[in-house]
């Protein structure tokens, strides 16, 4: 390249983060068109060649000591969209974060152009840009090049079936990346086939998102096929598609002999009896899931017996969600008693705080705590409260007991909270109660903890107890 082609030209060049030329809008996802998915897979566009003309070869000036900074100028220059001066302003930093900057595909091509020699970031996120899968085939060009980013959020780019193929090429090759967001980017069945074939020989991704999307019961079969083959994912997240029946079977075969997943979230799928009864036959094999999510998936109380019967020997799963699922008090018991019943469990955080329990579970689990000790279970409410708290209000004899000891409600809270954050957890709270021997039992000290409010991560704001 001559001289006067390696200086950059900034004449009539605005530096301002500006949107790029407008593009198609992308197709509506699950969450605008209904329930339905469409009745079959788009048609893949991609090229089958994997040459994407980054046109490196006209504006690579890395030899000539051109900076990172100009290296992005020229390229946004010769590609003919706007520089975006979060770029500019960002180029030493480790994380990258551009989402939802209206980049489009050719402002993804300079920013390919660019990141092919930039060594600093390792964290790269382009969600909601609109790139569709002609950005991302730069994207995966640059990647062959640039060794450094180990995590990817494409999240929200209408990618489709072709963008997938794209992905998945990029995959195949093994590459650095070990994180990588692909939500709601319009994949369907077909889709899932990439990712899985790709998978089944890339040990590098360790966590992949393909939430919000439109997988369906072929797409089920093939991620089933993707775990029982791939030996480095550890965090999965399938929620928000439209795996049920023999889609949710099959995802449950792959899980049952897969050795490396430990985070698996299938929530507001629709799994139902038929795949509750798969998810327990897996976990009655399974010894490496840590954590379940399967909120929002049609979980009666015959489903939760189901499921139980793979909890019931299950010795290494930890964290269980069920919210927004139609469990009855009965259905609440059983999985309790399932626990009971199963010394090995390893069950410490149960979530069913969409569920109203009865007392009788409230009693349950204080007999639970015993062999479990570390088991917290967050439900909504319990049933007959209001029966009960006609004889004893918790709150009143909390007070009463403090005022005839000279102690207020928050000179009680403070001493549990050792940091000063205003802030306890139940369980702390529990103890706290159960040492100072006030006379509650089990049943109202839960009524007690419940009244004053506990959040997702099991904490109480006392602040609002002050003023008291």
């Amino acid at each position: 390249m001559a001289e006067k082609e390696r200086r950059i030209s900034l004449a009539g060049m605005p530096l301002r983060d500006v949107k790029a030329e407008p593009e198609p809008e992308p197709e509506p996802g699950p969450e605008e068109s209904g329930d339905v998915p469409p009745p079959g897979d788009q048609p893949d566009s991609a090229d089958d060649d994997w040459d994407t003309d980054l046109e490196l070869d006209d504006i690579d000036m890395r030899k000539a000591g051109v900076s990172d900074a100009e290296l992005y100028l020229r390229a946004c220059e010769v590609v003919g969209v706007i520089p975006a001066t979060y770029y500019l302003r960002h180029l030493g930093s480790a994380t990258l974060d551009m989402s939802h900057r209206s980049l489009g595909r050719k402002g993804a091509k300079a920013l390919a152009i660019a990141l092919v020699s930039n060594l600093n970031i390792t964290d790269l996120e382009l969600e909601d840009n609109c790139i569709l899968a002609e950005g991302a085939r730069y994207l995966m060009e640059m990647l062959k090049e640039n060794c450094s980013i180990q995590r990817m959020n494409l999240s929200n780019n209408n990618l489709q079936a072709a963008g997938a193929k794209n992905i998945a090429k990029m995959l195949a090759d093994d590459t650095s990346i070990k994180s990588l967001a692909l939500s709601a980017n319009g994949f369907l069945d077909e889709a899932a086939k990439y990712f899985a074939d790709a998978l089944a020989s890339n040990f590098q991704v360790k966590s992949l998102d393909l939430s919000h999307n439109w997988f369906c019961e072929t797409g089920g079969e093939h991620l089933g096929h993707m775990l029982a083959s791939n030996d480095s994912l550890k965090t999965l997240n399938l929620s928000w598609n439209f795996l049920r029946m023999s889609g949710a079977v099959a995802l449950c075969s792959g899980l049952k002999v897969n050795i490396t997943l430990k985070h698996l979230d299938l929530s507001y799928n629709g799994f139902g009896s038929e795949g509750a009864q798969a998810l327990g036959d897996a976990l009655r094999h399974n010894n490496t899931l840590l954590s379940l999510d399967l909120s929002s998936n049609r979980v009666t109380d015959e489903a939760t017996r189901l499921l139980c019967h793979g909890l019931g020997s299950n010795d290494t799963l930890r964290a269980l969600r069920l919210l927004h699922n139609p469990i009855t008090p009965q259905g609440a018991l059983l999985l309790l008693n399932t626990v009971k019943n199963n010394p090995k469990s390893g069950l410490e955080d149960i979530n069913i705080s969409t569920v109203v329990v009865s007392e009788a579970f409230v009693e349950l689990l204080e007999s639970v705590r015993q062999d479990h000790p570390v088991l917290e279970v967050r439900y909504k409410g319990v049933a007959g409260y209001f029966s009960r708290s006609r004889k004893t209000d918790p709150m009143k004899v909390v007070q009463q007991f403090l005022e005839e000891r000279k102690q207020s409600l928050a000179e009680f809270f403070r001493r549990i909270d050792k940091d000063g954050t205003m802030r306890v957890h139940a369980s702390e709270l529990k103890k706290a109660i159960q040492q100072a021997k006030m006379p509650l039992d089990c049943f109202n000290i839960e009524v007690f903890i419940q009244k004053l409010g506990v959040d997702k991560t099991g904490m109480i704001d006392y602040s609002g107890l002050i003023s008291l």
